[in-house]
């Protein structure tokens, strides 16, 4: 598709005044969620109403994701499913795989429209031509629609950024998204008043490269001076960092976690641990910069949770690669670990690279990392035990003699569940831990 094309299926029906119920739906990243819960709140504005499940819907958004080929079968399955669950909804697809393989995706029943990436941000007016451009932070409607648990949960995922300008041969996302651009620091920061206001009690900020903030903008620094406008003109209680590049963290950028609202949690996608496998892949880091980097950043951020996302199977991987990659994953002792199979995408360099490995061996080697990744879970969450963390309690769970089983993440991002009163939900509440497993911890909510 061009620019400025949008692939049209047939013709979504529920527009000239009639209010729609609308279902949302989200497949692989944050930002991916992020921008579904940026729909709902426009939606909601315009007097729609959003729908939990799918047969309810006159219209249902899947916002796909392309960056796996398991990725791109949970978008066909979903829609079919939607479409089985009510064969009068009207579906559009937006987001990465429907960018790349408009076609494809045309030939599913029910499938209405098609927009891609570019015309994403269109998504209000294609839904109701009749909604004007919604200054969606401003008006009283949305303010009272933005409440937590109303759209998405507690923590709000906020777009700060979209597009990448690095080559990683692995990676579909820079077709399917394009290079990066960057939002004003202004509106990000009128956003997280917004939600702050609404009662939200975390942002996450969210992009394809977000360490790359700013560059389109001409800002050499740009992530720090957005990080540091958010800590000093907001009162939102917790900020946190989505995934950022190693290669974009500049000196002194640590010094931020000095505003104790700034969360000790870093995900950090090395993606490999041998320096060979990396070259290969065209990431800009290596083990000992990465291990440099993980080391400033540990003596900088108490109680720092250093999180990854590795790649099994990439084309020409030795047995010997992979051996220095689990060797290398244990040294560094990561609290949790993001493991994906190598799967080529279309119009990559990696799925021309010789050396394809068989589904067998990426299956035998992906088991060997997610054991160790769950040994290196279970060691991080142990040193807690005993100690007290603050928790966002996000839901429940369920209820015992003592009163609701409550679930959330604590500062450094360990998912807690623990027992407490009927009104914990979107409050932030110390807790001790009294045990853990690999997955979390299991703690007593601290009487105020």
């Amino acid at each position: 598709m061009t620019n400025d094309q949008q692939f049209a299926v047939g013709r979504l029906s529920f527009v000239n005044g009639h209010l729609m119920k609308v279902y949302l739906d989200s497949i692989g990243c944050r930002l991916n969620q992020s921008e579904m819960e940026g729909l709902a709140r426009q939606l909601l504005a315009a007097g729609h109403e959003i729908v939990t499940e799918a047969a309810a819907a006159d219209t249902a958004v899947i916002n796909t994701c392309a960056v796996t080929a398991a990725a791109a079968k949970d978008a066909r399955t979903l829609t079919r499913r939607i479409h089985q669950a009510n064969s009068q909804t009207e579906i559009l697809l937006t987001g990465c795989y429907a960018t790349i393989a408009p076609q494809e995706l045309a030939r599913l029943d029910g499938v209405e429209q098609i927009i891609a990436n570019n015309r994403k941000s269109q998504l209000i007016q294609i839904l109701d031509p009749q909604a004007s451009d919604l200054p969606v932070y401003e008006l009283e409607p949305v303010q009272r629609d933005m409440r937590p648990g109303t759209v998405g949960n507690t923590r709000a995922f906020v777009k700060v950024q979209d597009g990448c300008d690095n080559r990683c041969t692995f990676c579909v996302t820079t077709i399917a998204r394009g290079d990066g651009v960057s939002r004003p620091v202004g509106d990000v920061v009128a956003e997280i008043q917004a939600l702050g206001r609404a009662g939200y009690q975390e942002a996450v900020l969210t992009g394809v490269h977000l360490g790359s903030y700013g560059r389109d903008l001409g800002q050499a620094n740009g992530l720090y001076q957005l990080v540091a406008a958010i800590l000093d003109q907001t009162d939102i209680p917790r900020l946190r960092l989505s995934s950022l590049e190693p290669w974009d963290i500049a000196p002194g950028f640590f010094e931020l976690w000095h505003n104790p609202r700034l969360l000790p949690h870093l995900h950090l996608p090395l993606q490999a641990g041998s320096d060979t496998v990396l070259r290969r892949m065209a990431r800009r880091t290596s083990r000992t910069a990465f291990g440099e980097l993980v080391a400033k950043a540990r003596a900088a951020i108490p109680h720092l949770n250093v999180t990854t996302d590795l790649i099994v199977g990439f084309p020409g991987e030795t047995e010997t690669e992979f051996a220095e990659t689990l060797a290398y994953t244990a040294e560094i002792g990561f609290g949790r670990l993001h493991a994906f199979t190598y799967s080529a995408r279309p119009g990559t360099a990696a799925a021309r690279m010789p050396g394809q490995l068989p589904k067998a061996v990426k299956k035998v080697r992906m088991s060997q990392l997610l054991a160790l990744g769950a040994e290196m879970s279970l060691a991080y969450h142990r040193q807690f035990v005993g100690q007290t963390v603050n928790v966002l309690w996000e839901q429940a769970v369920g209820a015992d003699n003592g009163g609701l089983r409550w679930s959330g993440y604590s500062d450094n991002y360990i998912r807690v569940t623990a027992t407490g009163p009927a009104d914990l939900f979107n409050r932030v509440t110390a807790a001790v831990v009294t045990a853990v497993t690999a997955d979390g911890a299991t703690g007593e909510v601290e009487q105020e």
